[in-house]
């Protein structure tokens, strides 16, 4: 992010309830409306023990600044956070503007051998 870039950021608190979501993206909406060229970010730091609340206002944050024309950034996300976005498939939201939003050496790229098996491989693992 340009840091002359204004930010509109929305503080995920602990412990995190459903009640919490609509609030939250009422204040990112009201931020971006005050400021529309600010960048939307999330600051998850304190989301040490995530669960699927979490994932739900990640998202419904993420459907908000889409609405704006933006991309949700993520700070401070933890590896618990991290790992639990991955097992949902929402691994790319942890990919962080202005930290290191992956572990170092991780291109985002599966490794060797990660992807469904082909037929040649089935094929040897059954002989």
């Amino acid at each position: 992010m340009n840091p002359e870039q204004s930010a509109a950021v929305v503080v995920l608190p602990d412990p995190l309830t459903r009640a919490d979501v609509p609030r939250l993206c009422a204040e990112l909406t009201a931020a971006l409306a005050a400021s529309p060229t600010a960048t939307p970010a999330c600051d998850v730091g304190a989301a040490v023990h995530p669960d699927l609340t979490t994932i739900e206002a990640l998202a419904r944050l993420t459907l908000v600044a889409r609405r704006a024309g933006a991309r949700l950034r993520l700070r401070g996300t933890p590896p618990e956070l991290r790992a639990l976005l991955n097992l949902v498939g929402l691994g790319e939201m942890a990919g962080e503007s202005g930290e290191a939003g992956a572990p170092p050496g991780d291109d985002g790229a599966d490794p060797p051998g990660a992807g469904a098996p082909t037929p040649a491989s089935r094929r040897s693992a059954t002989e």
